[in-house]
């Protein structure tokens, strides 16, 4: 089919911009910006802004944040008819805190609605879900939800991001089923037991993976860039663009929107992770979780400045 399915978190983002140090323990001055966010629904919205015919699974509250996060994701072109709007519940929420150079200090998030996805809510969308160009999940899902996901997909290419150290492990029993997976150092570390403190590691990590059933592994590892492997043996590693960093908060979320239209385009994995990196570097240079302004002509754009 022609569209691509995304299921799992959509959060109402809270992020603090310090203008100087941060200080634990103290009032810090700076900017507090309200924005559309969640892993599935961040990567969701990347998509509809790069061309795709989008839908997306998710839940949020009766609430006025739940409805503002609907009506934006909608307004970027995602089809949200599938999400649930859940009276008595409390849309998803993450506050988190960032020096002046855009990276994170410390985050807090309440995503207790998330376990409200459940098998019985998705079984009405299986033939949806299995009949969906690829489908990408969020560990942010329940255990039983993955399993379910996982088990009804068809023959739909799954795409993984692990979200968590201590969200990938739900994944760990269904890897076999996975087309690509984006992991970060701890989450890498955490499915494979292995260590990943250089790039000379991570050929082991991805073969690990490999070996559990993962096709193609992308471990994006900061300003180290993006380790790639493919089971037909190719490896490499994509060198981190440079640019402003406003806020790191969605980089993740927009690599993981470019290997999903590589792979839609029938891309190489390099090429794939090559035109990724470059939605991540266009993600950074603003506050919110998605740039508004991401294309495929600004992507082009910022991939023949570095030629």
């Amino acid at each position: 089919m022609d569209y691509l399915l995304a299921v799992g978190a959509s959060n109402m983002d809270i992020a603090g911009h310090s203008t100087g140090p941060v200080r634990a323990g103290d009032s810090n001055p700076g900017q507090i910006a309200f924005a559309p966010g969640g892993v599935a629904r961040n990567v969701a919205h990347n998509l509809a802004l790069l061309g795709h015919r989008i839908r997306l699974v998710s839940a949020v509250g009766d609430d006025l944040p739940g409805h503002s996060l609907l009506d934006a994701t909608a307004a970027a072109g995602v089809d949200v008819q599938a999400c649930w709007v859940l009276p008595g519940q409390a849309t998803s929420c993450y506050v988190s805190l960032h020096g002046p150079d855009g990276e994170a200090v410390m985050a807090v998030n309440d995503m207790q609605i998330v376990a409200r996805i459940t098998p019985e809510r998705l079984a009405p969308l299986a033939a949806d879900i299995a009949a969906a160009q690829a489908v990408l999940l969020d560990c942010n899902l329940s255990d039983a939800a993955l399993a379910w996901l996982c088990t009804h997909s068809g023959s739909a290419p799954v795409f993984v991001d692990a979200v968590s150290a201590a969200k990938c492990v739900r994944m760990a029993p269904w890897l076999q089923r996975v087309q690509l997976l984006k992991a970060n150092q701890l989450e890498a570390e955490t499915l494979t037991s292995l260590p990943l403190r250089s790039l000379a590691d991570a050929p082991a990590v991805a073969g690990s993976l490999h070996r559990q059933g993962v096709r193609q592994v992308v471990l994006s590892l900061g300003a180290l860039g993006v380790f790639w492997s493919d089971t037909d043996g190719t490896q490499g590693v994509q060198a981190a663009l440079s640019g402003p960093v406003v806020n790191t908060t969605g980089a993740g979320d927009a690599l993981m929107a470019g290997l999903l239209h590589g792979f839609t385009l029938g891309h190489s994995l390099a090429q794939a992770v090559r035109f990724a990196s470059a939605c991540a570097a266009l993600t950074v240079q603003v506050s919110c979780a998605n740039n508004p302004k991401l294309s495929l002509a600004q992507v082009d754009a910022a991939l023949a400045a570095i030629n």
